[in-house]
């Protein structure tokens, strides 16, 4: 009802102003002096006011612009104003041409600019009384001050939605880009004031209470280094995430967000060969064991996306694998999707589930990985990730999977405890498979990733939620990060390139100081590192590392196409002589647990039992 009665208001004042319109071209075309017009010219000029007027009217309904919401007007809305001026003055003009009408036939070409002239302004008039009357132009006193990193279009949709929505109470004070040729300039009438390097000067000069990152396609680095800036001040970071999210205008500002750790350590993009990957997904049947944990149950994801003939998710815990195969029955109906609670332990389950799905490819990343928890039960470690490992290999092998790929991780090198150990020998066992093996066996060997399960961070996250104190082991200590989408999608471009005997090595970027990490995630969440919230450095557990590496000593990087990517150089390993040692390793599971670590120095040659770190 009341559109209705707006757009009949709206109706109304376009018959007084296309009038008005017609009688100030007749002015304009006779040096603004009424005597001046001819009388031949006036006779006619009321019916070609009802004309024009009806002929206006009908084209102005016709390009709905009774339909706009004139409070938020903007560009398109002025657009369409014109292109209505301009068609339905050429109708005029057309009917002028042919009823053969005395009237001047410029009249109606000035009437388009008189017309655009009225129209366009009594419309954003509107706006500008609205704001008057509402007390839109009037800043609110609890109102915050903000500032904008990025001057573009995401900044300009921001400073839009904070002038359209008072309730926001946001007000917009500045720019800072990096663009010099913007600074000095205005962008929506707020001023770029200077580069982001000055952020933190500009954030005091200007009093600013909140900053939003506006620069969509920034990468994580210039991401990172605004917030270091930021963090120096007293206020409030937010950000707006990415490109796609600018799709929709009307609700960029829902996209806004607190920065979170992943825009702080992520990496840029990863540049996946995609029809690389999909020749060998693509109407495969694959199988992804631990299917439902973090990197099982991404990989699950991703592998879907390439349109497998069947996925298989095989994990032995139930709960994981319910809600990664809801996920995936929603996201894509038409998938053949397998859903198998087992446990790799188990041989003769293992060779069931083989002969039945008889699967082309296999992404092993079911394994034990709790480094503490492993020490503490190393025969679970050597249970899972070793003789389940082997299971799955020789299942592969029997039953012709045409690739297996391992799982690894950067504790395998050098490993100084018993989880790191046990995914040595995994790869040593998949590579020593490989010379004799149809399969194409290889390892993809990669560090921590954001977010896993049992990852530090949810650790820091729910201690900073009880109130602290954040638990670092050693202020020193070094982990190399990666987020799992990205760790995933470099596992499944390394298999694409496998030839078999690979150990595929992931640039994992530059080391991160956990105590870094740990006052990062402090501040992230609203508070003071060491006045709000204490770090109690606990000291290195048993077998832990101050840092991780990614080669052997024996290893040597070899380049690939994709520069993420390298393979280390392959190490002969005896598949007769690994298998006796595994079968003793067995034994003394059972006979002498005591004396497991010995044993397995024997197997591993760079394993270095550590009791309190080094």
């Amino acid at each position: 009802m009341k559109q209705k009665i707006r757009a009949n208001g709206l109706i109304a004042i376009d018959v007084f102003l296309v009038n008005i319109s017609l009688v100030i071209s007749y002015l304009l075309r006779f040096d603004l002096n009424y005597r001046n017009i001819p009388e031949r010219f006036t006779e006619h000029l009321i019916k070609l006011a009802l004309i024009a007027t009806i002929v206006k009217l009908v084209t102005f309904a016709s390009m709905r612009l009774y339909n706009s919401l004139w409070k938020y007007a903007g560009i398109y809305e002025v657009f369409m104003v014109v292109a209505a001026s301009f068609i339905s003055n050429s109708i005029m003009i057309s009917y002028v041409f042919l009823s053969q009408v005395p009237v001047p036939r410029s009249i109606f070409l000035i009437c388009i600019l008189t017309d655009i002239a009225l129209v366009t302004g009594v419309r954003f008039a509107y706006r500008v009384f609205r704001r008057i009357v509402k007390g839109e132009m009037i800043r609110f006193t609890n109102s915050k001050r903000v500032l904008i990193a990025g001057a573009g279009d995401a900044g300009a949709i921001i400073v839009k939605e904070m002038k359209s929505h008072p309730g926001l109470k946001s007000t917009p004070v500045a720019f800072v880009d990096d663009d010099v040729y913007k600074i000095g300039k205005k962008l929506s009438g707020v001023p770029v004031v200077g580069e982001t390097k000055d952020i933190s000067k500009i954030i005091q000069k200007l009093q600013i209470d909140e900053v939003i990152i506006a620069m969509p396609s920034a990468s994580h680095k210039k991401i990172n280094e605004i917030y270091a800036s930021c963090s120096k001040t007293d206020c409030k970071v937010k950000i707006l995430p990415s490109v796609s999210q600018l799709i929709d205008e009307s609700v960029v500002m829902q996209k806004i967000r607190d920065v979170n750790i992943e825009d702080l350590l992520g990496r840029e993009p990863v540049n996946l060969d995609i029809e690389e990957v999909g020749a060998y997904l693509k109407g495969q049947v694959v199988m992804v064991t631990g299917g439902g944990g973090s990197i099982g149950s991404e990989l699950c994801r991703q592998i879907a996306g390439f349109s497998p003939k069947r996925l298989i998710i095989l994990d032995n815990y139930e709960n994981n694998a319910y809600d990664i195969q809801n996920e995936l029955l929603y996201k894509y109906p038409d998938l053949k999707l397998d859903t198998v609670i087992a446990n790799i332990r188990e041989k003769q389950r293992m060779e069931s589930i083989f002969r039945r799905f008889m699967p082309d490819v296999v992404f092993h990343a079911a394994a034990h990985k709790h480094v503490p928890l492993m020490e503490s039960n190393p025969t679970e470690a050597i249970k899972n990730n070793v003789f389940g490992t082997m299971n799955v290999a020789e299942c592969a092998d029997k039953y012709g999977t045409k690739r297996f790929v391992l799982i690894s991780t950067d504790k395998a090198v050098n490993p100084t405890n018993i989880m790191g150990a046990t995914k040595r020998i995994a790869e040593m066992l998949i590579q020593s498979m490989n010379e004799t093996s149809k399969t194409e066996f290889v390892a993809v060997r990669f560090g921590n990733v954001l977010g896993s399960n049992g990852s530090v961070i949810p650790l820091f996250k729910k201690q900073i939620e009880m109130g602290g104190p954040v638990t670092v082991t050693h202020p020193e200590i070094t982990r190399f990060f990666m987020t799992i989408p990205e760790a995933v999608q470099l596992v499944l471009q390394a298999g694409a390139m496998a030839k078999g005997g690979e150990i595929f090595v992931l640039d994992m970027g530059e080391p991160v100081k956990i105590s870094d990490l740990a006052r990062n995630l402090i501040k992230l969440s609203g508070f003071e590192p060491d006045v709000d919230i204490k770090i109690v450095y606990t000291g290195l557990r048993p077998g832990e590392k101050l840092y991780e590496e990614l080669l052997l000593s024996e290893e040597g990087l070899q380049a690939t196409k994709n520069n993420k990517i390298y393979i280390a150089k392959p190490v002969h390993i005896d598949l007769a002589m690994l298998q006796r040692e595994l079968d003793c390793l067995r034994d003394i599971m059972v006979t002498n647990s005591e004396g497991i670590s010995e044993y397995i120095k024997l197997i591993v040659p760079t394993y270095k039992k550590v009791e309190n770190g080094n």
